[in-house]
């Protein structure tokens, strides 16, 4: 009888205990994001100075999609989130084969120029400033670059991009590396002659 009375009271005490609180689980986000650059930009109008943020934002998934965009805002929140739709609409698909890109390749945008080369299992990734950003966000494992022309970090992510969406497949990397060979032949040759 005496064991009843406590277990009612056990019963009694979990009804009156306070709920735990259900809040908002963060779901899941499809994109990592990470802001490249930030700047505080202004243009002169006939009443004065006005202010407004520009973002450059890299947004990935780090499973072979990757995405830029640049938007000017009142603040930077807003700044971000225009941003970030930007990137989703100029999103890219980065072939990989054996976890590297699939052939070497050289590409300009303005002063910027980028050269990515694959690399064997194991190396990681070689590479610094943007393309190194750009490179994770894609989930790029082993990669070697090199930036030779400008020191602008929007237009070497640009330049970058350029070389991704040219990336070609398992097909693309053979064709590519027989044209390299031919034309290394071909001035062998005409050396000798």
């Amino acid at each position: 009888m005496f064991e009843e009375n406590t277990d009612k009271k056990k019963r009694g005490s979990i009804k009156n205990a306070r709920p735990r609180r259900r809040g908002k689980q963060r779901e899941e986000r499809e994109f990592e994001q990470r802001i490249l650059e930030l700047a505080r930009v202004t243009r002169v109008t006939k009443g004065g100075k006005r202010m407004r943020f520009r973002t450059c934002l890299i947004i990935g998934d780090r499973k072979g999609r990757v995405g830029m965009g640049i938007a000017k805002g009142a603040d930077v929140a807003a700044s971000v989130e225009k941003a970030f739709k930007q990137a989703k609409k100029n999103l890219v698909t980065v072939p990989l084969i054996n976890g590297t890109i699939p052939h070497a390749i050289l590409s300009k945008f303005g002063a910027a120029e980028i050269m990515l080369k694959p690399a064997p299992e194991g190396t990681g990734l070689k590479s610094g400033g943007a393309v190194r950003m750009v490179l994770e966000f894609a989930g790029v494992p082993n990669a070697v670059s090199k930036i030779l022309g400008s020191d602008s970090k929007i237009n070497n992510a640009k330049a970058t991009f350029v070389a991704l969406r040219s990336l070609k497949g398992e097909e693309g990397a053979k064709k590519v590396k027989t044209v390299s060979i031919k034309a290394v032949e071909e001035v062998a040759v005409s050396d000798h002659k």
